[in-house]
C-alpha cells in the first residue's frame, strides 16, 4: 500500500515527467546524500551559471535498493538513533517511517547550496553498513523531483549517493 506522500510524489511527476534529456540545456541541479550517523544530510546544489525558480524538491525513497525510510522519532520505525527534519529554509514535519518528503523552495541562485538533516535508515536484514548507516548502493534508485516553472524534472540517485539533472543539449535544436 502506498503512503499519501508517495501518492503525492507520483502526482507531482505525472502524467509526463521531464527527464534529464528534456528541456534541461544548461541546467545542472543535484542532490547529494551524505551519510553521517546519527545525522544524515541532503545537499541540494545549483552548479549552473544562472538561478533557477525551484518551487519544491520532493524525495521518494520507496524505490531505493535499501528500502530506505526517514527515522524521525525515538522508538519508531528506524534503528537506535533518530533525527527529525531540520533546515534553515523550511520547517516541515516528516512522519517517522515515511519514504517521502516534499520541501518547499524559493528558487536557487547560481552556485548556491541548501541542505537539510534527517536520519535515514535501511530496512534490509543484511545491509552493508548495518541498518543505522546507509551506503551508496542502498540509496541507489531513490528519486528526486525538482519542480521548476510548474514542470517536474526527475533525477534518480546513483551508487555514489548523487541524483542529478545535467545539461543535455541538442546541437540541432
Amino acid at each position: 500500500m502506498r503512503s499519501a506522500v508517495t501518492i503525492g510524489f507520483l502526482a507531482l511527476i505525472s502524467p509526463a515527467v521531464a527527464s534529464a534529456g528534456a528541456a534541461t540545456c544548461g541546467v545542472d541541479l543535484q542532490v547529494r546524500f551524505i551519510e553521517g550517523a546519527p545525522v544524515d544530510r541532503f545537499v541540494i546544489s545549483n552548479g549552473s551559471d544562472q538561478a533557477y525558480p525551484l518551487s519544491e524538491v520532493a524525495f521518494d525513497l520507496s524505490a531505493s535498493a535499501g528500502r530506505l525510510i526517514f527515522d524521525t522519532q525515538n522508538g519508531g520505525a528506524g534503528v537506535e538513533v533518530f533525527q527529525p527534519f531540520q533546515s534553515s529554509i523550511a520547517d516541515i514535519d516528516v512522519r517517522d517511517g515515511a519514504t517521502g518528503l516534499r520541501m518547499p523552495m524559493d528558487g536557487l541562485a547560481a552556485g548556491a547550496e541548501v541542505s537539510f538533516t534527517i536520519d535515514v535508515d535501511d530496512q534490509l536484514t543484511a545491509s552493508e553498513l548495518g541498518q543505522i548507516r546507509v551506503s551508496g548502493s542502498e540509496m541507489s534508485g531513490a528519486q528526486v523531483v525538482f519542480a521548476m516553472n510548474g514542470q517536474p524534472f526527475l533525477a534518480t540517485f546513483d551508487a555514489q549517493n548523487i541524483a542529478r539533472i545535467t545539461p543535455k543539449c541538442d546541437d540541432n535544436a
